[in-house]
Parts: structure tokens; C-alpha cells; sequence
């Protein structure tokens, strides 16, 4: 058994030019925590959650991440933190996949 569920929802996961793949890493009453995969040129259109905070961790590659009217690309690993109601997103300008994920609580 092993604690950990990155390495085996990651690995499951190839998008292609354009694609966003996800994966549940972690879900209960109060909180989710979503992997996303980003394949060049691919994009997780800005949205909010009016109820919730969300937090992005960068685990692999040079997201860009969307947040209102800023954005700015990351390098793994870093920590972006959405405030409720904060319009975000993320899309991927490089040529190499972009992973990361997204803790959201608690949930609506």
C-alpha cells in the first residue's frame, strides 16, 4: 500500500497538443484536491468559485497562471492561492506538459 496518490494519477495522464486531463487525487466533505495536465498550447478557462478558496500547486513544468487581470508563468514547484470569488485559470505557452493541482475548499 502506499500513501501516496500522485505517482499513479500522474502517470495515467498524457494529454495531447490542446488537451486538459484531470485526475481526483482527493475528495471528501469539505475539500477536493483535482490534478490537472496541461498539453502544449492547452488552457483551464478562467472561472471562479464564489464559495470556495483555491489553492494551485505546480508540480511539473511552466504554467501560466491566470488570476483577474494578472498573470504570470510559474515554474514548478510554487503555490498560488485563489481567493473565494477570484476568477483564475491557468494555460500552458511552452512545448512540454504542465501539472499542477487544485485544493478546493471547502466545497459548495
Amino acid at each position: 500500500m502506499t500513501l501516496d496518490r500522485y505517482a499513479d494519477a500522474v502517470a495515467d495522464l498524457d494529454p495531447a497538443d490542446g488537451e486538459v486531463e484531470t485526475a481526483e487525487l482527493f475528495v471528501s466533505d469539505d475539500v477536493l484536491v483535482k490534478l490537472f495536465a496541461l498539453g502544449p498550447g492547452a488552457e483551464l478557462d478562467p472561472h471562479e468559485h464564489a464559495d470556495s478558496t483555491n489553492v494551485f500547486h505546480v508540480l511539473e513544468g511552466e504554467p501560466t497562471v491566470i488570476q483577474g487581470d494578472h498573470e504570470a508563468a510559474l515554474s514548478a514547484p510554487a503555490v498560488v492561492p485563489h481567493e473565494r470569488g477570484a476568477v483564475h485559470g491557468a494555460r500552458n505557452d511552452t512545448d512540454e506538459r504542465a501539472v499542477f493541482t487544485a485544493s478546493l475548499c471547502p466545497l459548495p
